[in-house]
């Protein structure tokens, strides 16, 4: 069995399941787990290996979670059959742009918020739909904070593959992270500072502002938010972006994260952790969140399923440490649940199911050809006359071009020629950093021809005097 291959170290420096994890993981590439082969169950891995079922269970659940593992109903766990990530062929279309006399249509939109809707598992959520309707429960008004079932869902859910800790009593659900913001700051005094990241995301910023935070910028550098600048100022609360930084792309290192845990412990205040897009990294597993390495529950983690499934439910999740979950029980009036009792349980049946599971694995490979699709465009259009700002990682990047044109009059060329492209100016508060211009390119609703058309276009109208 492929079991006595492994070896586990107890002490070395590296997690037990993590051991675990790269030795099957090795194995599958290898070719000594072949598609179809059958794990042992989580007790019997444990019992040889001298190891928990738990340790046995993370690292199975972080390999389901990257697609190299598929769990099949009273059947067992299996080796997932790979897809070569084979590199997509790019049409060559510079020589088929349309005239400028006509605007074309449809138009190329590089929005960040755009998502890839060809391969929703429509057949999937009927099967989930059909099931939240056997129960007539969602006729009635449900938990003020959300389906207790979705609750339980999320929480294991986020365990597995974002190493979140928290009970399914501390999970909020709302119509959009925006919503759960505007109830976050019912807990906070109004008057205060709060510290967003420089750029950061405007809309998040926008809420703070119109309940009466005052915004303290603070610079990033190469590792995350700058914690010099965040010392010196007096905010208490701290809004981030740390596995995919929002707009730059940067990851927050380990060492800062840590260092942002410490502020916050001795300033007693608060990290809010927005993880809007963690699920999706092209190189490497997803980054482990913020909130996973808190101790001393200081972290807010807000997440949404508008990314990686369906935008149009407007469904996002709050966890709250406990002390402004007693804070949150306390509110009166109790704040009503906004997200219907109905989509609640379709989500639930849906994640209860494992099509949840399966269509994120899925997505993964469909997000990281077109990333590949994208960066090789940027490469063969632009070649050193432009450079991507960011990690593989999320639905979009940042990229700066080496012209003497500005973002309002790329954007302008590009929108005549049936392309949207979106200016990163709009994401400071105050001076921007970058001396050429720099757009945010969202790939995710793009298929790979249109990606390729955009660029050659985007290349096209930033070189050309007009």
């Amino acid at each position: 069995m492929f079991e006595l291959t492994i070896h586990l170290q107890s002490d070395s420096s590296t997690p037990l399941y993590l051991q675990l994890y790269n030795a099957i993981k090795v194995d599958i590439h290898a070719g000594s787990l072949s598609s179809g082969t059958k794990l042992p169950s989580k007790r019997k891995l444990a019992q040889h290996l001298g190891i928990s079922t738990l340790t046995v269970e993370n690292a199975y659940g972080q390999l389901k979670a990257e697609g190299y593992l598929v769990s099949k109903p009273r059947q067992g766990v299996y080796v997932e059959q790979l897809q070569q990530l084979e590199h997509a062929s790019l049409p060559a279309l510079m020589n088929q742009h349309p005239s400028r006399s006509e605007k074309p249509e449809p138009t190329i939109d590089f929005h960040y918020g755009r998502i890839d809707t060809e391969h929703f598992p429509h057949n999937q959520w009927r099967k989930a739909t059909l099931e939240a309707l056997n129960n007539d429960d969602f006729l009635n008004t449900g938990n003020s904070k959300g389906e207790q079932l979705l609750r339980e869902e999320i929480a294991l859910y986020l365990f597995q593959s974002r190493g979140v800790r928290c009970s399914p009593e501390q999970i909020i659900i709302g119509a959009g992270t925006q919503h759960l913001l505007l109830l976050l700051t019912t807990l906070f005094d109004h008057s205060k500072d709060i510290a967003f990241e420089e750029p950061g995301f405007h809309r998040s910023k926008k809420t703070f502002k119109q309940q009466g935070f005052q915004l303290s910028p603070i610079t990033l550098d190469q590792e995350g938010m700058n914690l010099q600048e965040l010392k010196q100022s007096s905010a208490k609360l701290a809004y981030v972006t740390p596995s995919h930084q929002f707009p730059t792309g940067v990851i927050m290192s380990i060492s800062r994260r840590q260092a942002l845990l410490n502020w916050a412990e001795n300033v007693s205040g608060y990290v809010v952790e927005d993880d809007y897009d963690g699920e999706f990294r092209f190189k490497g597993r997803p980054i482990p969140s913020l909130q996973g390495i808190d101790s001393a529950n200081r972290v807010i983690y807000l997440g949404t399923f508008s990314k990686s499934l369906i935008p149009s439910a407007r469904m996002s999740y709050m966890i709250l440490p406990n002390k402004l979950l007693r804070s949150f029980q306390q509110l009166t009036p109790s704040p009503k649940q906004s997200v219907s009792r109905f989509e609640q349980n379709i989500f639930y049946h849906f994640m209860k199911k494992g099509y949840w599971e399966r269509h994120l694995n899925k997505m993964r490979t469909v997000y990281r050809r077109k990333y590949e699709a994208l960066t090789t465009a940027i490469a063969k259009h632009f070649g050193d006359s432009a450079r991507i700002i960011g990690d593989p990682a999320g639905l979009h990047l940042l990229l700066e071009i080496n012209t003497h044109l500005s973002e309002r009059t790329i954007e302008m060329r590009a929108e005549a020629e049936g392309v949207r492209i979106y200016p990163a100016s709009i994401y400071y508060e105050k001076q921007r950093i970058y001396k050429k211009p720099v757009l945010l390119l969202g790939f995710g609703g793009l298929t790979i021809r249109e990606i390729e058309t955009g660029i050659a276009v985007l290349k096209e109208i930033s070189s050309e005097p007009i």
